[in-house]
């Protein structure tokens, strides 16, 4: 068993280092899945064939011992006695091969349950969300509070919420899905929405908006213009960059391009059934739905809710709009 552990294990260490290295393109959820798989195996055989395999060996040498003890002080032979206990303690003790797998069991069966069906962390990895989102800090994303999906397939199995205007969601990328992606929520399904002249439009009304003190982006060492929007009423902070054209380059061919009206004023879409079109706070810097289409229901991990840590701004931690 414990050649094959290692070969086991070594698969694991080898996928990890051909996803760090590019080699390959990783899956942390089946990987943590597999995880639970195996070592649950190993749990179980170790409760239920191991460890009374163990439990009778160890009785059977302790006996051995007391009769040889008894044997010995029955002839008046002067021997050391046998620490009994000591005995029973080193045949019960699991081998590497089981520490290595049917004791991190629990362990990673409680992050697999966490991770995939009530929070999961995320780390802000471009300015798109700024100045709500900073890089670098870290969040929570609420798993269920768009209802709970099966890990790996995706498939929802109970209903909750519906993603609302204004919400910050983190979605699996639609160009591609083995990658996340964070942005809020400004068109639902049939709503037309519309990014003229930089000035956002849902269903034909201009979102409310009012400028505000500029926003030093310390990543840019520049000011930028900040303006409060009403989207859903929530209250966003969002930026312009004057320096931008108002048209959308490098527009790629997505799905339901053609509910989409591409014009040097931007751009104005029908949002399709059963998806969603989202933007970043930092308009003029954000790889988002005006450039590569719609996020379909499905591709929906979570509602971002918390910064619980930035490692260089301690003050980012809280809740946020």
């Amino acid at each position: 068993m414990g050649t094959l552990t290692g070969v086991v294990l070594a698969a694991f260490v080898g996928y990890g280092v051909a996803w760090y290295l590019g080699a390959i393109d990783g899956n942390f959820s089946l990987l943590l899945l597999l995880a639970v798989v195996v070592t649950g195996l190993y749990w179980a055989a170790e409760r239920w064939v191991f460890l009374p395999r163990r439990r009778a060996a160890a009785e059977r040498a302790v006996a051995d011992a007391q009769r040889r003890q008894q044997e010995l002080a029955r002839q008046g032979i002067a021997a050391e006695p046998t620490d009994l206990q000591a005995l029973h303690q080193k045949l019960m003790a699991q081998p590497w091969w089981l520490d290595w797998t049917a004791g991190l069991f629990p362990v990673i069966l409680a992050v697999f349950l966490l991770r995939s069906f009530l929070y999961e962390p995320f780390k802000i990895p471009s300015g798109s969300m700024i100045p709500t989102l900073h890089i670098g800090d870290l969040i929570l994303v609420n798993k269920y509070h768009y209802g709970v999906r099966l890990p790996v397939v995706h498939t929802k199995v109970i209903d909750n919420h519906e993603p609302q205007r204004g919400d910050v969601i983190v979605f699996r990328y639609p160009p591609q899905p083995s990658l996340d992606y964070i942005k809020r929520v400004v068109g639902l399904p049939g709503d037309e929405v519309a990014y003229l002249n930089k000035q956002l439009f849902i269903n034909g009304q201009a979102v409310p908006r009012q400028p505000t003190d500029d926003f030093y982006d310390a990543e840019a060492m520049r000011y930028r213009k900040q303006f409060i929007e009403e989207i859903g009423g929530r209250r966003v902070r969002t930026l312009i960059d004057d320096e931008r054209p108002a048209f959308i380059p490098a527009v790629v061919d997505f799905p339901g391009r053609e509910a989409c009206r591409y014009t040097v004023e931007g751009v104005t879409c029908r949002v399709p059934a059963g998806h969603y079109f989202v933007m970043g706070d930092n308009r003029d810097n954000s790889l988002d739905s005006r450039y590569w289409g719609f996020v379909p229901e499905r591709n929906i991990v979570g509602k971002a809710v918390l910064v619980w840590m930035n490692f260089r701004d301690l003050s980012r931690i809280g809740r946020f709009e």
